[in-house]
């Protein structure tokens, strides 16, 4: 019924720490796919009673979006927990709740988690995927948790491999509302996030939000939005770079380097494949707007 999915890279700690906490999930247990991005030394998770764990392991480091495809095309389940190795479960029966929503509405094609601290008290509001107490409809959740339905995953061809670090799950939000599914948030849905320093930079992320923000557009936009929208991501760059007082020489260089070569790269292979005007109208709109959720409205 269940898959759990979680990728990692040489952060053996929160790794033992998020698998040992599967073991509040029971009758039964969910399947187990770890995800080794090339830790070096590689991944080796000591089996808990009950718990079937299989490791996935890729030597050339491609990233977790490559590690959260390829758990989906592996996983048997028709529902799948994507979690970050710095997470950890606070409770079955947030999980359970959010299984049996997605199982009663097929519409729904993934469900977001909220962030909560390691004794499950809520992360601030505007930490969350939306500001909203009661289970809404969302513009797109927060990767860090979440709950995805599998084939509808699979038929609209997961995360953008091509986008390495950040930014996939919003992109593909919106090719999920425009095939006619939602996002939706539930509020008291908790799962702890318990950020692991190991591999975070803050000029990577700079430099990869602005980069896959250009890239969604290339791909997605009807074009008379695209030629204004990919010139505004990169000056927000510029602005972001200033405003977070981050050091990158080069960095602009870097990034329209990167949005060419690769954005020419997706054109050649047919990628392109704009989304309905009033899909990014609904988008925007659920941004702004989260919309109470009724199981079939």
């Amino acid at each position: 019924m269940l898959t759990v999915g979680i990728t990692t890279r040489n952060r053996p700690e929160s790794l033992a720490r998020v698998v040992s906490s599967l073991l509040l999930l029971d009758a039964p247990r969910p399947e187990v796919l770890i995800f080794d991005d090339g830790s070096v030394p590689a991944v080796a998770v000591t089996p808990a009673p009950g718990l079937e764990v299989r490791v996935i392991r890729d030597d050339s480091s491609p990233g977790y979006i490559v590690g959260r495809n390829r758990m989906m095309r592996e996983a048997r389940s028709p529902f799948v927990l994507l979690l970050d190795d710095d997470t950890r479960l606070v409770s079955a029966d947030a999980v359970r709740r959010v299984l049996a929503l997605m199982a009663a509405d097929p519409a729904v094609a993934a469900v977001a988690f909220a962030q909560a601290e390691a004794d499950g008290t809520p992360w601030p509001a505007q930490m969350q995927p939306a500001n909203v107490t009661t289970p809404s409809v969302v513009a797109s959740y927060i990767g860090f948790a979440h709950l995805l339905r599998r084939d509808v995953f699979l038929t609209l061809g997961g995360y953008r491999e091509a986008f390495e670090f950040y930014g996939e799950e919003k992109e593909y939000c919106v090719r999920l509302l425009d095939a006619g599914y939602r996002t939706v948030f539930v509020p008291d849905a908790l799962i702890s996030h318990l950020p692991d320093p190991a591999g975070r930079d803050r000029r990577r992320y700079l430099r990869f939000v602005s980069r896959n923000d250009s890239l969604a557009s290339l791909l997605n936009d009807p074009f008379l939005r695209a030629i204004y929208v990919i010139p505004a991501r990169l000056a927000l760059y510029l602005t972001m770079r200033r405003r977070w007082d981050i050091a990158d020489p080069g960095g602009l260089a870097w990034l329209l380097r990167e949005v060419s070569r690769t954005g020419f790269r997706l054109l050649r292979r047919g990628d392109r494949k704009p989304v309905a005007w009033h899909t990014i109208r609904r988008w925007r709109n659920l941004r702004r707007r989260p919309e109470p959720y009724a199981c079939g409205s």
